[in-house]
């Protein structure tokens, strides 16, 4: 809805994509498609994928015509042992709705991601590691998902910003342990945070940030470029990951 409502999200979308070097084309890791192995996509001109069910009608009239790169995804197999190719996959809304509003001209290459749900954070955090190398010849890799992930305890009256209360420690604690880059913690992520569970009933929408995590590479630091919450349930925090010396 925020590509309907864009809220204060929008802007900040829109914001931090200007504060950031223009890339050449962008791997984005969706929480929105789930495989069993590591998968890539290569459509030279992927289709805008309405992966939605129950909404209002204009979003499904939403198009993000962006060109596709099989030459990136080339690149990203070439780093991924046993890594498998989708020539056929399209962009979900988890990759086209945020780039919708950070890039509106829809004018950069874009491929998407997988992530397993079935492997841990640490295995998603070194999958970024192999990646590494692209972030330093002008890929942008977008990981999106979210900081919590709870449908069933969305609050459809909630007061603009309010948060249920685990909502607001889960945020807090994993936010704290990223800025402190305790990495042993943020892999045990659901034995260690507080309400790991309710925040998170399935991991799909954490696991993007630990690819964007691993490929900023060892000495990375986590900026918090925008905090928020959407109809109490959801954290809409968005971080950037950059090297000391970037």
């Amino acid at each position: 809805m925020l590509m309907l409502e864009p809220g204060r999200a929008g802007p900040a979308w829109r914001a931090l994509a200007e504060k950031l070097l223009r890339p050449r084309a962008i791997l984005a890791v969706s929480a929105h498609w789930n495989t069993r192995v590591p998968t890539v996509s290569a459509s030279p001109q992927p289709e805008t994928i309405h992966d939605f069910y129950g909404f209002p009608q204009p979003l499904y009239a939403l198009a993000y015509p962006a060109p596709g790169a099989p030459d990136l995804a080339a690149e990203v197999a070439g780093l991924v042992p046993g890594i498998h190719i989708d020539r056929e996959r399209g962009l979900d809304h988890g990759a086209w709705s945020p780039l919708s509003t950070m890039y509106p001209a829809a004018d950069i290459p874009v491929v998407q991601l997988s992530v397993m749900p079935q492997a841990s954070a640490e295995e998603h955090y070194r999958l970024g590691q192999a990646l590494q190398t692209l972030t330093q010849n002008g890929v942008l890799i977008m990981a999106s998902g979210g900081l919590t992930h709870n449908l069933r305890d969305i609050v459809a009256d909630a007061e603009d910003g309010a948060a249920l209360s685990y909502v607001a420690e889960f945020r807090d604690w994993f936010v704290r342990t990223l800025l402190q880059r305790d990495l042993p913690a943020l892999f045990d992520w659901r034995r260690r945070a507080p309400h790991a569970a309710r925040a998170h009933p399935s991991p799909e929408h954490l696991l993007p940030l630990y690819v964007a995590l691993g490929a900023a590479g060892d000495a990375a630091t986590a900026h918090i470029a925008y905090r928020d919450y959407q109809l109490a349930a959801l954290a809409l925090d968005a971080l950037v990951f950059t090297a000391d010396d970037a």
